[in-house]
Protein backbone atom coordinates (compact mmCIF):
# COMPACT_ATOMS: atom_id res chain seq x y z
CA UNK A 1 0.00 0.00 0.00
CA UNK A 2 2.84 2.62 0.59
CA UNK A 3 4.62 1.67 -2.60
CA UNK A 4 1.16 2.24 -4.16
CA UNK A 5 0.94 5.83 -2.62
CA UNK A 6 4.50 6.26 -3.11
CA UNK A 7 3.62 5.99 -7.20
CA UNK A 8 0.77 8.29 -6.65
CA UNK A 9 2.27 10.57 -5.47
CA UNK A 10 5.21 10.37 -8.11
CA UNK A 11 2.75 10.43 -10.71
CA UNK A 12 0.71 13.29 -10.07
CA UNK A 13 4.23 15.47 -9.67
CA UNK A 14 4.95 14.13 -13.23
CA UNK A 15 1.69 15.12 -14.47
CA UNK A 16 0.95 18.40 -13.21
CA UNK A 17 4.96 19.91 -12.06
CA UNK A 18 5.69 21.50 -8.85
CA UNK A 19 2.48 20.78 -6.37
CA UNK A 20 2.31 21.67 -2.51
CA UNK A 21 1.07 19.02 -0.09
CA UNK A 22 -2.09 20.15 0.07
CA UNK A 23 -2.59 19.90 -3.58
CA UNK A 24 -1.17 16.49 -3.86
CA UNK A 25 -3.17 15.53 -0.67
CA UNK A 26 -6.38 16.47 -2.72
CA UNK A 27 -5.28 15.16 -5.93
CA UNK A 28 -4.61 12.09 -4.88
CA UNK A 29 -6.99 11.63 -2.31
CA UNK A 30 -4.69 10.96 1.04
CA UNK A 31 -4.49 12.00 4.53
CA UNK A 32 -2.46 15.38 5.69
CA UNK A 33 -0.79 12.95 7.95
CA UNK A 34 -0.03 9.80 5.49
CA UNK A 35 0.67 12.16 3.17
CA UNK A 36 3.25 13.83 4.92
CA UNK A 37 4.92 10.45 5.50
CA UNK A 38 4.86 9.63 1.73
CA UNK A 39 6.68 12.99 0.89
CA UNK A 40 9.28 12.54 4.12
CA UNK A 41 10.66 9.28 2.61
CA UNK A 42 10.62 10.63 -1.12
CA UNK A 43 12.54 13.33 -0.19
CA UNK A 44 15.17 11.62 2.12
CA UNK A 45 16.03 9.24 -0.55
CA UNK A 46 16.29 11.91 -3.22
CA UNK A 47 12.86 11.16 -5.46
CA UNK A 48 11.36 14.19 -4.88
CA UNK A 49 12.79 17.70 -4.10
CA UNK A 50 11.24 20.91 -2.65
CA UNK A 51 11.91 23.43 -5.41
CA UNK A 52 10.29 26.59 -4.31
CA UNK A 53 7.14 28.21 -2.02
CA UNK A 54 3.63 29.28 -3.08
CA UNK A 55 4.63 32.29 -1.73
CA UNK A 56 3.89 34.45 -4.97
CA UNK A 57 0.42 33.02 -5.73
CA UNK A 58 -0.68 32.81 -1.92
CA UNK A 59 -3.53 34.94 -0.93
CA UNK A 60 -3.97 36.20 2.56
CA UNK A 61 -1.73 35.68 5.46
CA UNK A 62 0.18 32.54 6.80
CA UNK A 63 3.62 30.57 6.46
CA UNK A 64 4.31 29.77 3.18
CA UNK A 65 3.95 26.22 1.55
CA UNK A 66 6.88 24.51 0.21
CA UNK A 67 5.94 22.91 -3.36
CA UNK A 68 7.43 19.60 -4.18
CA UNK A 69 8.65 18.75 -7.52
CA UNK A 70 10.18 15.75 -8.77
CA UNK A 71 14.12 16.15 -8.86
CA UNK A 72 14.80 17.85 -12.28
CA UNK A 73 17.98 15.97 -13.45
CA UNK A 74 15.65 12.45 -13.04
CA UNK A 75 14.32 13.00 -16.24
CA UNK A 76 13.67 15.26 -19.33
CA UNK A 77 10.63 16.00 -22.01
CA UNK A 78 10.53 17.78 -25.17
CA UNK A 79 8.12 19.33 -27.39
CA UNK A 80 8.55 20.08 -31.05
CA UNK A 81 6.49 22.10 -33.69
CA UNK A 82 6.76 21.96 -36.98
CA UNK A 83 5.32 25.00 -38.85
CA UNK A 84 4.90 25.96 -42.03
CA UNK A 85 8.08 27.92 -42.14
CA UNK A 86 9.91 27.40 -38.70
CA UNK A 87 10.58 24.49 -36.22
CA UNK A 88 10.43 25.15 -32.49
CA UNK A 89 11.79 22.86 -29.38
CA UNK A 90 11.24 23.66 -26.19
CA UNK A 91 12.83 21.01 -23.48
CA UNK A 92 11.46 20.88 -19.98
CA UNK A 93 12.83 18.97 -16.94
CA UNK A 94 10.89 16.22 -14.83
CA UNK A 95 9.87 19.60 -12.60
CA UNK A 96 8.49 21.14 -15.72
CA UNK A 97 10.91 24.20 -15.60
CA UNK A 98 12.14 24.71 -19.41
CA UNK A 99 15.53 24.20 -19.06
CA UNK A 100 16.14 25.55 -23.24
CA UNK A 101 14.22 26.77 -26.24
CA UNK A 102 14.93 27.87 -29.43
CA UNK A 103 13.70 27.95 -33.24
CA UNK A 104 14.48 27.83 -36.59
CA UNK A 105 13.21 28.41 -39.84
CA UNK A 106 12.89 27.16 -43.17
CA UNK A 107 11.29 27.70 -46.75
CA UNK A 108 7.95 26.80 -46.66
CA UNK A 109 8.69 24.42 -49.95
CA UNK A 110 10.87 22.38 -48.62
CA UNK A 111 11.20 18.77 -48.26
CA UNK A 112 10.53 17.00 -45.19
CA UNK A 113 13.69 15.49 -44.66
CA UNK A 114 15.56 18.77 -45.00
CA UNK A 115 13.08 20.26 -42.03
CA UNK A 116 14.13 17.13 -40.26
CA UNK A 117 17.66 18.07 -40.82
CA UNK A 118 17.02 21.66 -39.61
CA UNK A 119 15.39 20.26 -36.78
CA UNK A 120 18.12 17.90 -35.49
CA UNK A 121 20.87 20.67 -36.51
CA UNK A 122 18.71 23.10 -33.84
CA UNK A 123 18.60 20.11 -31.21
CA UNK A 124 22.54 20.19 -31.12
CA UNK A 125 22.17 24.17 -30.95
CA UNK A 126 20.35 23.92 -28.02
CA UNK A 127 22.75 21.46 -26.62
CA UNK A 128 25.59 23.09 -27.08
CA UNK A 129 23.77 26.38 -25.74
CA UNK A 130 22.07 25.32 -22.43
CA UNK A 131 23.93 21.87 -21.40
CA UNK A 132 21.07 20.00 -22.24
CA UNK A 133 22.42 16.50 -23.89
CA UNK A 134 19.21 14.88 -23.83
CA UNK A 135 20.22 11.80 -22.08
CA UNK A 136 17.56 11.47 -19.92
CA UNK A 137 14.57 11.87 -22.38
CA UNK A 138 11.26 9.96 -21.09
CA UNK A 139 9.36 11.32 -24.27
CA UNK A 140 9.19 13.49 -27.29
CA UNK A 141 5.58 15.31 -28.62
CA UNK A 142 5.68 16.47 -32.02
CA UNK A 143 3.21 18.51 -33.86
CA UNK A 144 3.12 18.79 -37.78
CA UNK A 145 0.89 20.75 -39.90
CA UNK A 146 -2.52 18.96 -41.97
CA UNK A 147 -4.43 16.47 -40.13
CA UNK A 148 -2.84 13.55 -38.66
CA UNK A 149 -4.89 10.56 -37.67
CA UNK A 150 -2.61 8.91 -35.05
CA UNK A 151 -1.48 6.35 -36.95
CA UNK A 152 2.30 5.59 -37.41
CA UNK A 153 4.13 8.11 -39.66
CA UNK A 154 3.05 11.67 -41.62
CA UNK A 155 -0.27 12.74 -42.77
CA UNK A 156 -1.56 15.48 -43.96
CA UNK A 157 -2.48 18.05 -46.44
CA UNK A 158 -0.12 18.21 -49.90
CA UNK A 159 2.19 21.50 -49.07
CA UNK A 160 3.19 23.13 -52.55
CA UNK A 161 6.28 20.68 -53.71
CA UNK A 162 6.39 18.72 -50.24
CA UNK A 163 4.78 16.56 -50.97
CA UNK A 164 6.28 15.15 -54.19
CA UNK A 165 9.29 15.44 -52.37
CA UNK A 166 8.71 12.77 -49.12
CA UNK A 167 6.08 14.44 -46.95
CA UNK A 168 4.01 11.48 -47.00
CA UNK A 169 6.48 9.01 -46.92
CA UNK A 170 8.95 11.00 -44.20
CA UNK A 171 8.25 9.29 -40.89
CA UNK A 172 8.62 11.97 -38.25
CA UNK A 173 8.29 9.98 -35.33
CA UNK A 174 10.45 7.34 -36.27
CA UNK A 175 13.20 9.66 -37.59
CA UNK A 176 13.18 11.47 -33.65
CA UNK A 177 12.72 7.96 -32.09
CA UNK A 178 16.08 6.93 -33.71
CA UNK A 179 17.75 9.98 -33.02
CA UNK A 180 16.77 10.15 -29.21
CA UNK A 181 15.67 6.61 -28.35
CA UNK A 182 12.64 8.07 -26.52
CA UNK A 183 9.37 7.17 -26.98
CA UNK A 184 7.51 9.45 -29.49
CA UNK A 185 4.29 10.74 -30.18
CA UNK A 186 2.82 13.16 -33.01
CA UNK A 187 -0.18 15.01 -33.90
CA UNK A 188 -1.33 18.11 -35.33
CA UNK A 189 0.32 20.91 -34.14
CA UNK A 190 -2.54 23.85 -34.23
CA UNK A 191 -4.83 20.86 -31.99
CA UNK A 192 -1.91 20.76 -29.68
CA UNK A 193 -1.58 24.40 -29.54
CA UNK A 194 -5.76 24.04 -28.66
CA UNK A 195 -4.27 21.59 -25.91
CA UNK A 196 -1.51 23.96 -24.77
CA UNK A 197 -4.45 26.82 -24.24
CA UNK A 198 -7.07 24.69 -22.66
CA UNK A 199 -4.31 23.31 -19.71
CA UNK A 200 -1.47 26.08 -19.28
CA UNK A 201 -3.84 29.38 -20.94
CA UNK A 202 -4.60 30.84 -17.32
CA UNK A 203 -7.33 28.54 -16.49
CA UNK A 204 -7.87 24.73 -16.76
CA UNK A 205 -10.88 24.87 -19.41
CA UNK A 206 -12.95 21.82 -20.40
CA UNK A 207 -14.61 22.84 -23.35
CA UNK A 208 -12.40 24.81 -25.72
CA UNK A 209 -12.61 25.81 -29.79
CA UNK A 210 -9.13 27.01 -31.02
CA UNK A 211 -8.11 28.83 -34.40
CA UNK A 212 -5.07 29.60 -34.85
CA UNK A 213 -4.37 32.44 -38.03
CA UNK A 214 -0.68 32.51 -39.05
CA UNK A 215 0.71 31.08 -42.35
CA UNK A 216 -2.22 28.99 -42.83
CA UNK A 217 -5.28 27.99 -40.60
CA UNK A 218 -5.41 25.69 -37.97
CA UNK A 219 -8.08 24.83 -35.37
CA UNK A 220 -8.68 22.12 -32.22
CA UNK A 221 -11.31 20.88 -30.19
CA UNK A 222 -10.98 20.28 -26.34
CA UNK A 223 -14.12 18.99 -25.52
CA UNK A 224 -15.36 17.61 -22.19
CA UNK A 225 -11.57 18.26 -21.34
CA UNK A 226 -10.23 15.83 -23.96
CA UNK A 227 -8.47 16.58 -27.30
CA UNK A 228 -10.33 15.32 -30.60
CA UNK A 229 -9.01 14.07 -33.54
CA UNK A 230 -11.86 13.01 -35.70
CA UNK A 231 -11.96 9.61 -37.43
CA UNK A 232 -9.13 10.66 -40.13
CA UNK A 233 -7.38 13.10 -37.81
CA UNK A 234 -9.32 16.33 -39.38
CA UNK A 235 -11.22 17.49 -36.38
CA UNK A 236 -10.44 20.87 -35.95
CA UNK A 237 -9.68 21.64 -40.01
CA UNK A 238 -11.57 25.16 -39.57
CA UNK A 239 -9.34 26.51 -42.30
CA UNK A 240 -10.91 24.51 -44.93
CA UNK A 241 -14.25 25.36 -44.19
CA UNK A 242 -15.68 26.48 -47.57
CA UNK A 243 -16.63 30.25 -46.74
CA UNK A 244 -16.94 31.29 -50.53
CA UNK A 245 -17.97 29.00 -53.28
CA UNK A 246 -16.23 31.11 -56.22
CA UNK A 247 -13.52 32.06 -53.87
CA UNK A 248 -9.65 31.82 -54.50
CA UNK A 249 -7.77 28.19 -54.98
CA UNK A 250 -6.54 27.17 -51.67
CA UNK A 251 -3.64 24.57 -51.25
CA UNK A 252 -6.03 21.55 -50.18
CA UNK A 253 -7.28 21.05 -53.57
CA UNK A 254 -10.73 23.35 -52.88
CA UNK A 255 -11.61 26.80 -53.19
CA UNK A 256 -12.75 29.23 -50.99
CA UNK A 257 -11.57 28.00 -47.63
CA UNK A 258 -11.36 30.41 -44.74
CA UNK A 259 -7.04 30.06 -45.14
CA UNK A 260 -7.44 31.82 -48.04
CA UNK A 261 -9.02 34.85 -46.52
CA UNK A 262 -8.11 35.28 -43.09
CA UNK A 263 -4.61 33.36 -42.81
CA UNK A 264 -1.50 35.90 -42.20
CA UNK A 265 -0.62 35.62 -46.29
CA UNK A 266 -4.16 36.36 -47.68
CA UNK A 267 -4.85 39.14 -45.91
CA UNK A 268 -1.79 40.78 -46.62
CA UNK A 269 -2.39 40.00 -50.49
CA UNK A 270 -5.47 41.33 -50.04
CA UNK A 271 -4.12 44.39 -48.95
CA UNK A 272 -1.41 44.81 -51.82
CA UNK A 273 -4.67 43.97 -54.57
CA UNK A 274 -6.66 46.76 -52.62
CA UNK A 275 -3.30 49.26 -53.54
CA UNK A 276 -1.90 49.23 -49.88
CA UNK A 277 1.44 47.97 -50.26
CA UNK A 278 2.16 45.41 -47.28
CA UNK A 279 4.69 43.12 -47.31
CA UNK A 280 5.03 41.64 -43.94
CA UNK A 281 3.42 41.84 -40.98
CA UNK A 282 5.18 44.71 -39.32
CA UNK A 283 3.76 46.39 -42.51
CA UNK A 284 0.67 45.44 -41.70
CA UNK A 285 0.90 46.72 -38.09
CA UNK A 286 2.48 50.30 -39.20
CA UNK A 287 -0.92 50.68 -41.78
CA UNK A 288 -2.77 49.57 -38.46
CA UNK A 289 -1.34 52.30 -36.56
CA UNK A 290 -2.30 54.80 -39.05
CA UNK A 291 -6.47 53.25 -39.51
CA UNK A 292 -5.60 52.49 -42.75
CA UNK A 293 -8.85 52.13 -44.51
CA UNK A 294 -7.62 49.77 -46.66
CA UNK A 295 -6.03 47.58 -43.78
CA UNK A 296 -9.24 47.97 -41.82
CA UNK A 297 -11.33 46.83 -44.37
CA UNK A 298 -9.55 43.81 -45.21
CA UNK A 299 -9.08 43.02 -41.76
CA UNK A 300 -12.68 43.50 -41.07
CA UNK A 301 -14.09 41.01 -43.63
CA UNK A 302 -11.26 38.22 -42.58
CA UNK A 303 -12.68 38.68 -39.23
CA UNK A 304 -16.36 38.23 -40.58
CA UNK A 305 -15.35 35.39 -42.09
CA UNK A 306 -13.83 33.65 -39.65
CA UNK A 307 -16.55 34.68 -37.08
CA UNK A 308 -19.10 32.80 -39.13
CA UNK A 309 -17.23 29.70 -39.33
CA UNK A 310 -16.86 30.11 -35.85
CA UNK A 311 -20.18 30.71 -34.99
CA UNK A 312 -21.35 27.56 -36.91
CA UNK A 313 -18.90 25.45 -34.84
CA UNK A 314 -19.86 27.08 -31.75
CA UNK A 315 -23.53 26.54 -32.57
CA UNK A 316 -22.81 22.21 -32.78
CA UNK A 317 -20.35 22.20 -29.56
CA UNK A 318 -21.64 24.79 -27.23
CA UNK A 319 -17.63 25.67 -26.08
CA UNK A 320 -16.99 27.41 -22.67
CA UNK A 321 -14.31 29.64 -24.78
CA UNK A 322 -13.21 30.16 -28.25
CA UNK A 323 -9.64 31.35 -28.43
CA UNK A 324 -7.96 32.92 -31.60
CA UNK A 325 -4.18 33.16 -31.93
CA UNK A 326 -1.78 33.87 -34.18
CA UNK A 327 0.53 37.18 -34.16
CA UNK A 328 -1.62 38.59 -36.36
CA UNK A 329 -4.07 38.94 -33.72
CA UNK A 330 -1.95 41.22 -31.61
CA UNK A 331 -1.39 43.26 -34.69
CA UNK A 332 -4.86 43.91 -35.46
CA UNK A 333 -7.02 43.20 -32.57
CA UNK A 334 -9.97 44.20 -34.74
CA UNK A 335 -9.63 39.95 -36.22
CA UNK A 336 -10.72 39.16 -32.57
CA UNK A 337 -13.53 41.85 -32.15
CA UNK A 338 -15.10 41.45 -35.03
CA UNK A 339 -15.18 37.91 -34.98
CA UNK A 340 -16.53 37.63 -31.61
CA UNK A 341 -19.41 40.44 -32.37
CA UNK A 342 -20.10 37.43 -35.81
CA UNK A 343 -19.93 34.71 -33.09
CA UNK A 344 -22.60 36.48 -30.79
CA UNK A 345 -25.14 37.25 -34.16
CA UNK A 346 -24.51 33.70 -34.98
CA UNK A 347 -25.60 32.24 -32.26
CA UNK A 348 -29.03 30.25 -30.65
CA UNK A 349 -31.01 33.59 -29.81
CA UNK A 350 -31.02 34.25 -26.04
CA UNK A 351 -28.13 31.79 -25.05
CA UNK A 352 -25.57 32.61 -23.45
CA UNK A 353 -22.46 33.06 -25.67
CA UNK A 354 -18.93 31.91 -24.99
CA UNK A 355 -16.16 33.96 -24.26
CA UNK A 356 -13.92 34.64 -27.66
CA UNK A 357 -10.73 36.18 -26.85
CA UNK A 358 -7.15 36.25 -27.50
CA UNK A 359 -4.91 33.03 -27.03
CA UNK A 360 -2.97 33.42 -23.69
CA UNK A 361 -0.11 31.70 -25.41
CA UNK A 362 2.26 32.61 -28.35
CA UNK A 363 2.57 30.93 -31.65
CA UNK A 364 4.87 28.56 -30.27
CA UNK A 365 2.00 27.02 -27.87
CA UNK A 366 1.88 24.24 -30.07
CA UNK A 367 5.05 23.24 -29.06
CA UNK A 368 3.97 23.21 -25.45
CA UNK A 369 1.31 21.27 -26.08
CA UNK A 370 3.37 18.76 -27.37
CA UNK A 371 4.92 18.63 -23.98
CA UNK A 372 1.63 18.50 -22.34
CA UNK A 373 0.63 15.22 -23.85
CA UNK A 374 4.37 13.75 -23.33
CA UNK A 375 3.75 14.68 -19.32
CA UNK A 376 0.65 12.82 -18.83
CA UNK A 377 1.84 10.05 -20.98
CA UNK A 378 -1.11 8.76 -22.26
CA UNK A 379 -1.51 7.57 -25.87
CA UNK A 380 -2.40 10.89 -28.02
CA UNK A 381 -6.02 11.82 -27.88
CA UNK A 382 -6.98 8.87 -25.90
CA UNK A 383 -8.90 10.50 -22.45
CA UNK A 384 -6.43 13.16 -22.32
CA UNK A 385 -6.67 14.72 -20.02
CA UNK A 386 -8.94 12.91 -17.22
CA UNK A 387 -8.66 15.97 -15.38
CA UNK A 388 -7.23 19.31 -16.23
CA UNK A 389 -4.10 19.90 -14.91
CA UNK A 390 -3.91 23.38 -13.09
CA UNK A 391 0.24 23.23 -13.46
CA UNK A 392 1.26 26.09 -15.40
CA UNK A 393 4.49 25.45 -17.38
CA UNK A 394 7.60 28.04 -15.57
CA UNK A 395 10.02 28.75 -17.75
CA UNK A 396 13.51 29.63 -15.82
CA UNK A 397 16.19 31.93 -16.35
CA UNK A 398 17.53 30.35 -18.68
CA UNK A 399 15.47 29.89 -21.68
CA UNK A 400 15.55 31.67 -24.39
CA UNK A 401 16.04 30.66 -28.48
CA UNK A 402 18.69 29.54 -30.03
CA UNK A 403 18.45 32.34 -32.90
CA UNK A 404 19.23 35.07 -29.58
CA UNK A 405 15.41 36.23 -30.54
CA UNK A 406 13.38 36.76 -27.40
CA UNK A 407 11.52 33.79 -26.16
Amino acid sequence: MRRTHEERVLLVLREQGALSRNQIARAIGLSRTTLSEITGSLLQRGAIVVIDTDAADREGSGRPAERLALDPASGQFMGVDFGHRRVHVVVADASHEIVASGSDRYEDRIDWPTRLEVAFGLLERLSAQFGVHYGALQGVGIGIPGPYSGKPGVRGFPSHRAAADGFHEASVDEAFGERLGAPVIVDNNTRLAALAEATFGGKAIEDLLYVRLSDGVGGGLVVGGRLVSGSAGLAGELGHVTVRQDGSPCRCGKHGCLETIASAPAILAACRAAGLAVDTLDDLATAVARSHPVADRVLRDASTALGQVLAAVGMALNPAEIVIGGEITRIAPVLVQQAAATVRYGLFPGAASPGVRTAYLSDDDGALGALAAVFHSSPLLAGYPATPAPARLRPTATQGVADGRAH
